[in-house]
C-alpha cells in the first residue's frame, strides 16, 4: 500500500504521546504531540528537503524537529482558526522568515496564502489539494497530499479516528458533505492525520452505536493498548474509517435504523448530538 514503516523517536514522552515518524516513498510525516491532546505534524519532502508544519501551536517543538531532521522549514498548513491549532503561527513566522502560510480563514494569524476548495499547489515535489470542510469552523481546510506513493490527508478537527468535530460554526448537512462527499471519496489507502488524540473515546462511542462491528471492537482494543504504551493511535486510513466510523457511515441503513432517522443528514445530526452528551459505562 506504500506505507513503509514508523520509527519511535527515543523513549521520551512529550506531553500525551511519544513522537513517531511515518515513512513513505519520497516523503515522511513526523507526528509531534502538543498541549493536552493535540497533534502537530512535520511533513517532509525528501526530494527537496523542504518541510511543512501542520497546525504548529508549539513552535519550539517544530523548530527543534526541523533541526533534528536537518530540513528547511518553508511552509505552514493551518486547518482552522482555533487557538490550539493556529495559536503558534504568529510566533513561528516571527522566528522563521519567509514562511508560506496556507489557510482558508481571515481569522488566522500569519496567513500569506488564502486557499479555497479544490485549489492545488506544489510543495517541493509533492502536490497539495485544499479541501474546504466547513462545519467545525466556517473556514476549515483539510490538506490532501500526493506524490509520496501513498497519499495522506491532514484533517484537523473535521475527521478524527472514528469521530468528527463538533458543529461549532456549521450544520449536519455541511459535515455530511465534508465526511461523505469529500473525504469519503478520497482513495481508500489515504493515511488520515487528525488534530487530536481522541481515538479511545471516539471508538468507545462508535461501539455503543454499532456493537456488533468486530472491526471496530478490534480497533478499540488496539487503540487502548497504544495509549497504555504512550503511543499515538494515528494514522488511520479512509478505507478503515468507512468500516468503523459511524459519522462516515450515516448513509448506511443499519446506522439510520439504529438512530431512527430517515437520511444521512438527519443521522449525522443525531449522532453528533448524542455524542456530545455520551458517557460510557464504567
Amino acid at each position: 500500500m506504500g506505507f513503509l514503516t514508523a520509527r519511535l523517536l527515543g523513549q521520551k514522552i512529550w506531553y500525551h504521546s511519544k513522537e513517531l515518524i511515518s515513512y513513505f516513498a519520497n516523503m515522511k510525516v513526523r507526528i509531534i504531540p502538543a498541549l493536552e491532546d493535540n497533534y502537530m505534524y512535520l511533513l517532509i519532502d525528501e526530494k527537496t528537503n523542504q518541510a511543512a508544519a501542520v497546525d504548529p501551536v508549539e513552535p519550539d517543538k517544530i523548530i527543534a524537529a526541523t533541526k533534528e531532521e536537518n530540513v528547511n522549514l518553508t511552509t505552514v498548513f493551518t486547518t482552522h482558526h482555533h487557538w490550539d491549532h493556529a495559536g503558534g503561527n504568529k510566533d513561528l513566522v516571527s522566528r522563521v522568515k519567509g514562511l508560506d502560510v496556507y489557510a482558508g480563514d481571515d481569522r488566522i494569524d500569519g496567513m500569506t496564502k488564502k486557499v479555497n476548495h479544490g485549489q492545488s499547489f506544489n510543495f517541493g515535489s509533492l502536490t497539495v489539494q485544499c479541501l474546504s470542510t466547513p462545519c467545525h469552523t466556517s473556514g476549515h481546510i483539510c490538506y490532501f497530499v500526493e506524490g509520496g506513493e501513498t497519499p495522506v490527508v491532514f484533517t484537523g478537527d473535521t475527521l478524527f479516528l472514528s469521530g468528527c468535530g463538533k458543529f461549532f460554526e456549521g450544520t449536519a448537512e455541511q459535515m455530511h458533505r465534508a465526511l461523505v462527499d469529500i473525504l469519503g471519496a478520497l482513495p481508500a489507502d489515504t493515511k488520515v492525520y487528525c488534530g487530536h488524540e481522541y481515538s479511545v473515546g471516539s471508538l468507545t462511542y462508535s461501539a455503543f452505536v454499532d456493537p456488533e462491528n468486530q472491526t471496530l471492537q478490534n480497533k478499540l482494543k488496539w487503540a487502548k493498548q497504544q495509549r497504555q504504551n504512550g503511543l499515538p493511535t494515528i494514522p488511520s486510513t479512509i478505507g478503515e474509517e468507512l468500516l468503523y466510523n459511524p459519522f462516515m457511515r450515516v448513509n448506511d441503513l443499519t446506522i439510520q435504523k439504529r438512530c431512527g432517522t430517515k437520511n444521512g443528514i438527519e443521522t449525522m445530526g443525531f449522532l453528533r448530538n448524542e455524542k456530545n452528551t455520551f458517557k460510557p459505562k464504567v
